[in-house]
């Protein structure tokens, strides 16, 4: 048999990590002896154990102790290694994947954060200096030469925050459900957003088109007025139907406030576009008097910051769009430091990419009518989202109501 003794800390017993991290070493094929049990007896007190993990090769040992330290199980005793990264955007063949969850590496004896993490990226080891770092990277900004982490043993991952029914979002803790009384939950939302302010803390929106279909256009734009809204993520289709609708009337072609087609609808969008590119851009176009409403005037004229991320079935598109990916998902990262809350409403691709870059600790709202998009969300790691699911329009001008009086 071969041991080793590993470190859990936090609140493992009311999360079920430490049910999970015993559950993982028996599934495995390994046995455990807890060696060193301290409970928390206050809310805030963090419990602590120690435990040998044993098994019948190193092999074996080794698969539980990467499985168990995804649960936050760490061992003080391995110090951290790196290769160097072969070739520009290539990382060594068994580099440390990161997750979205706050994570230490073990350096000169020291657990050092790991800065700006995001999920499903390498870690850069920086010992040069007199204080050591250690900065999560996305594969395509690694250039050859760069040290990465190779040994997810020294690394320690900080579990899932407890679900805690005292929170502003507490009575949302449970699974997704369709039924969950909504004026109550956008309530809590508008009580959250209005926490992240007394934090200091920015706020995210993240759109889709179906908010300027269904006429909730007109709510999103009050709350970037107000000042609810610190930066704003989307395609190039919100966009270009906001700006349809401002210089149209129409979404799609059809009448807002009537909801008839129109003649020839059909191409109102692509002369939105037309008009936006003519003018040079979005703030061009405001700045000329072109677009005097709408939501992404309300972003020019307020200094609410944008992304406009774009894909393959865009028309134009508009001069604001990133059609690079990459390039659109650096813009992203750059624009989510210092968010405290993401509201996701009606797109499922835009939330996920999202969800994919922002750390475990950033609370996120997500929207939709179709519990799939949330439940994909979840699916893909963005544990911390709590999920609703009725109509943006609804949603939408509820929110912008509650925040009105908050």
């Amino acid at each position: 048999m071969t041991s080793e003794t590993v470190h859990l800390d936090g609140h493992i017993i009311d999360s079920q990590t430490l049910s999970r991290v015993l559950d993982v070493i028996l599934l495995q094929g390994g046995t455990y002896e807890i060696t060193t049990f301290r409970i928390g007896t206050k809310r805030e007190e963090p419990s602590h154990a120690e435990i040998v993990v044993r098994a019948e090769d190193t092999g074996t040992l080794h698969r539980i102790l990467q499985d168990i330290g995804q649960l936050g199980a760490t061992s003080p005793a391995h110090e951290a290694r790196a290769e160097e990264a072969p070739a520009d955007g290539v990382f060594p063949a068994d580099f440390y994947s990161t997750t979205n969850l706050e994570s230490f590496v073990r350096m000169r004896g020291q657990w050092t954060p790991i800065e700006r993490i995001e999920m499903d990226c390498g870690v850069v080891l920086d010992a040069s200096g007199d204080t050591p770092r250690a900065i999560c990277t996305p594969m395509h900004r690694v250039r050859k030469g760069d040290r990465i982490l190779v040994d997810e043993l020294a690394v320690k991952v900080v579990p899932a925050p407890r679900k805690d029914p005292l929170h502003v979002f507490g009575f949302m803790s449970s699974d997704v459900s369709a039924e969950r009384p909504k004026e109550l939950t956008v309530a809590a939302v508008a009580r959250g957003m209005a926490e992240a302010r007394r934090e200091g803390k920015r706020i995210l929106f993240v759109g889709g088109p179906a908010i300027i279909h269904t006429g909730a256009g007109i709510y999103l734009e009050q709350l970037v007025a107000s000042g609810w809204i610190d930066v704003l993520f989307a395609g190039n289709a919100l966009a270009t139907h906001d700006i349809e609708s401002a210089l149209l009337g129409t979404s799609l072609g059809i009448q807002l406030r009537t909801g008839v087609p129109m003649a020839s609808g059909h191409n109102h969008h692509l002369r939105a576009i037309n008009t936006i590119r003519q003018a040079g851009g979005i703030r061009q176009a405001v700045e000329q008097g072109l677009l005097t409403r709408g939501v992404m005037h309300a972003c020019v004229a307020h200094g609410v910051d944008y992304v406009l991320a774009g894909s393959i079935r865009d028309d134009g598109p508009l001069p604001d769009v990133i059609t690079d990916v990459v390039r659109a998902q650096d813009a992203m990262r750059e624009r989510v430091k210092g968010v405290g809350l993401a509201i996701m409403v009606a797109t499922t691709l835009h939330s996920v990419a999202t969800g994919n870059l922002l750390p475990a600790s950033v609370q996120i709202i997500c929207v939709d009518n179709h519990m799939e998009t949330i439940t994909k969300l979840m699916d893909r790691g963005t544990h911390q989202a709590f999920g609703l699911v009725t109509d943006c329009q609804f949603f939408l001008k509820e929110l912008a109501a509650r925040t009105a009086t908050t």
